[in-house]
């Protein structure tokens, strides 16, 4: 890094210069000393801060809290207690699952119900690291990670005082009727275990194998399924515990190891062996850390002040943990059609996709830091088409969930087309797409979880009849028809590049057909009856999260979903002054969402405006569009500023799988890609002095802002590689190609 020399040159200029403070500098020693694994554990931002290995299949965590919508990831902040540590947790999302194979290691009695007490004063955390002292049990524990294994080490007061509960009926929140289906533990010998457990919850058929070593011989104290205890070297039941105590009295210390699979416990020992042979703890430790470093050093910045480098980087780690391997050492993996599957040379299978949220900032990030997952990721949605018959939009653990709105795999797909980054057959491509986008019978009757109405996309018969989704039939129309028409352009832009102009002929037509739910009279985007009238009584603040037009949201938030046709949108408003004045109506009505169910994610709200939830986050940028980026600049100073705040809080709403952080990240840089499927990016409001991209091709992308403080928001001109900019935008080939994009910032527009 060439940091420390421009360090020394700004502070020899500083001491020639009466007045001059010395700026931040770029994080130089240790870019993870940036990172802070509790930013998002309060709040509802549903991170936690257990160890993770970049994209790894083992998420090595404490589950502080069960039920309820704060328990998605399994760990609150403000709790302090812990049930134990489970080795799969899902990181922001709003619905809670997992929490696979859980480990509590204790002193004193073995009773059935067994909770550990902390304090904050004795928990720690770091980059593939965390540890916690027990108040109630004399032990101190610790973890860290491989990419399919957890690694434990725990230190007992008194040698032989050391126990252990192994829970696998242990599962998170449980709502979608979450539970433990069945399970069995096979006690190998008296250093090693193997077992399974089987769930139904978000992933409706969940299975996981595990296969687990002891650093020293362990004895069974009890098993038991639920209140019945039950013996013999092989135990089954939907709900087992075992507790374990060990004896060597020449040592207080116990290290574990556990593999997991979701082929086989023959997998999960495989795993463990080809991961995890040595006893050294502090090794894995060090290879996580340095995994990560080599994730994080991508991207060097010096921020506008301290904050931003702890939300950059923090930012940065989050978009980093999803989508999750989901694949074997040897390439096994589990598909979709819940067989069994070889990958092919170069292929990986990826699980956790939260597409509705990261279509928007997540993946088009990594296709400018991560080009390689980006065409794996792509490819892997194909195949997940190829193995089930349908382009999933939330896959978990290989289920369909059919979580959230519409068919966004085709944004991802579109946007690494236009890129240059989706090296496959493109007419397969297109047939996924367009197979994506219709209902038929055949497709819902080939799954059958019982969410096959929350999977095939039943509402695009209605598009076909009608030309739009009316909401006497389906329930969320305003909201699936806005990303619908989203979704079909994406299509056409993807039978363009297949060179099929008829059938981007039909998806064009068919995006825009957002205009359909437009009332001129109101100014909102509203709901249709099948016979054409508007539903009555509408109310533009009112939010109903199980039941409404518009899927976590109201109409404020909703009206300004079509990031593809932004000039159409602005004539359909009456031209840029109406369009205008209605986002200064957004960003200035009252702060109050009205309704007795209304949505938990509308939250970060300015006006109506609501950042913590994924409808609203390209929305200040269309004040470019009639311009007046100015307000844009503005206003984003006051998100980037207000809601993204290093503490554990600081997350205005659920990270949801790095889509937060994405647009911190990008948005910190300094741009952002209204549209993705449209390789072009908006200059907004950096929070960055400098920053350089280090590109995968040996290029480098250099970001200078002038000028830039807390006062000067505004920006006042933009040049790339030395020529000026005509307008705020550029587009992605010249991030790739490399150079410099060079911003001057004042305090007047």
């Amino acid at each position: 890094m060439r940091t420390p020399f421009l360090v020394l040159l700004i502070v020899a200029g500083c001491l020639m210069m009466t007045g001059c403070e010395t700026p931040p500098s770029l994080p130089t020693e240790d870019v993870l000393e940036h990172v802070d694994l509790f930013i998002g554990t309060g709040g509802h931002g549903h991170t936690f801060p257990g160890p993770v290995m970049p994209h790894g299949m083992v998420q090595l965590s404490p589950d502080t809290r069960l039920p309820g919508w704060d328990a998605s990831s399994g760990y609150h902040y403000s709790d302090s207690t812990i049930y134990g540590f489970s080795h799969t947790h899902l990181s922001g999302t709003g619905i809670g699952d997992m929490g696979d194979i859980l480990f509590l290691p204790f002193t004193g009695a073995i009773e059935d119900t067994l909770i550990a007490a902390f304090s904050k004063a004795n928990e720690f955390a770091e980059v593939g690291r965390y540890q916690v002292r027990f108040d109630n049990f004399d032990v101190s524990a610790e973890l860290t990670v491989t990419h399919r294994a957890g690694i434990h080490r725990y230190t007992y007061d008194e040698a032989a005082d050391k126990k252990l509960l192994l829970d696998l009926g242990h599962i998170l929140q449980a709502n979608w009727g979450h539970r433990s289906l069945e399970g069995w533990i096979e006690f190998i010998d008296d250093q090693t275990i193997r077992g399974y457990r089987k769930s139904s919850g978000w992933a409706y058929n969940h299975p996981i194998y595990f296969y687990v070593q002891f650093s020293e011989p362990f004895q069974v104290e009890k098993a038991a399924d639920g209140l019945n205890e039950v013996s013999g070297y092989r135990v089954e039941g939907a709900h087992l515990k075992t507790w374990l105590s060990f004896e060597d009295a020449s040592s207080n210390e116990v290290m574990i190891k556990v593999g997991i699979s979701s082929v086989s416990a023959e997998g999960a020992q495989m795993n463990l062996e080809a991961e995890a042979g040595s006893w050294d703890f502090e090794m894995y430790v060090d290879d996580a850390q340095q995994a990560w470093r080599k994730a994080l050093s991508q991207i060097s910045i010096k921020g506008i002040d301290e904050s931003v480098a702890t939300n950059f980087y923090t930012g940065l780690y989050h978009t980093r943990i999803a989508p999750m391997v989901a694949q074997d050492s040897d390439g096994h993996y589990v598909g979709m059609d819940k067989e069994i599957h070889q990958a092919p040379m170069g292929y990986v299978n990826y699980t956790v996709f939260s597409l509705w949220d990261t279509y928007r900032a997540l993946h088009p990030l990594m296709t400018i830091i991560d080009e390689e997952k980006t065409a794996l990721w792509t490819q892997g949605l194909i195949k997940k088409y190829e193995e089930g018959g349908l382009l999933p939009k939330w896959p978990l653990a290989s289920n369909y969930t059919g979580t959230m709105i519409g068919y966004p795999a085709v944004s991802v797909l579109a946007d690494a087309m236009v890129k240059g980054l989706l090296d496959m057959d493109v007419n397969k491509v297109l047939e996924a797409a367009v197979a994506g986008s219709k209902y038929t019978p055949e497709i819902a009757a080939r799954h059958a979880e019982p969410r096959v109405s929350r999977v095939a996309p039943i509402h695009s018969k209605y598009v076909a009849e009608l030309g739009f989704i009316p909401a006497d039939s389906v329930s969320g129309s305003v909201s699936y028809g806005l990303e619908n028409a989203y979704y079909d352009w994406c299509i056409s832009v993807i039978a363009r590049i297949a060179g099929n102009d008829e059938v981007a002929d039909i998806y064009e037509r068919r995006a825009g057909l957002y205009k359909e739910y437009f009332d001129q009279e109101s100014g909102f985007m509203r709901a249709k009856m099948g016979d054409g009238s508007w539903r009555e009584p509408f109310n533009p603040y009112y939010s109903d999260h199980e039941d409404s037009e518009y899927i976590e949201g109201n109409a404020w938030q909703w009206s300004w979903s079509v990031q593809h046709d932004p000039k159409g949108l602005i004539e359909l408003f009456g031209g840029k002054e109406a369009f205008a004045a209605q986002l200064d109506a957004l960003f200035s009505a009252k702060t109050e969402i009205e309704g007795e169910n209304a949505s938990s994610d509308i939250t970060g709200l300015i006006g109506q405006y609501a950042h913590g939830n994924e409808p609203s986050h390209h929305i200040a940028y269309f004040y470019n569009e009639v311009g007046q980026p100015e307000k844009m600049q503005r206003l984003l100073d006051q998100i980037l500023q207000e809601f993204y705040l290093p503490t554990p809080d600081g997350i205005i709403g659920n990270e949801d799988c790095g889509q937060m952080s994405a647009w911190y990240v990008l948005n910190a840089l300094g741009f952002y890609q209204v549209t993705p499927g449209k390789a072009e990016y908006t200059i907004g409001r950096p929070m960055v002095h400098e920053a350089e991209i280090r590109l995968e091709n040996g290029n480098v992308f250099r970001v200078e802002v002038e000028n830039n403080s807390l006062e000067n928001k505004h920006v006042v001109s933009a040049s790339m590689n030395g020529s000026p900019l005509d307008s705020l935008t550029f587009s992605h080939e010249q991030i790739i190609e490399g150079g410099e994009l060079r911003i001057e910032m004042g305090d007047i527009p």
